[in-house]
């Protein structure tokens, strides 16, 4: 069985790279889940972490781009801790609103240029 991940620590660990995790964590509007390899509505969620400690990078990689192409309101991602850096500890697919997401890279950038 894999460890449990201390998420908090994890989403303040990431905010150089996604600055919003942690206020959403805090806000409870991220869900973790174990894959059960049922997609669930992220209804009030912006978005959901599904645990998946026996997938390979190549197995996630796989399902991310199906799910990319076949679910035009959300956007996946996935992590491996086998890239190390901000990856997650355990291997995982992540599940985005797509407007929220695209709301908050427009908005990151907007501060970016306006702080240069």
């Amino acid at each position: 069985m894999a460890a449990e991940v201390n998420w908090p620590q994890y989403f303040a660990s990431i905010v150089g790279v996604c600055p919003w995790s942690k206020a959403y964590w805090s806000q409870q509007r991220i869900d973790i889940q174990t894959w059960t390899g049922t997609i669930q509505p992220l209804d009030t969620y912006v978005a959901r972490i599904y645990k998946y400690p026996t997938a390979t990078a190549k197995e996630l990689y796989n399902l991310m781009r199906r799910f990319n192409r076949d679910r035009d309101d959300e956007e996946w991602l996935y992590s491996h801790p086998k890239f190390g850096g901000h990856s997650t500890p355990i291997p995982v697919l992540i599940q985005q609103d797509y407007a929220v997401l695209n709301h908050a890279r427009i908005s990151q950038h907007k501060y970016n240029k306006q702080s240069q």
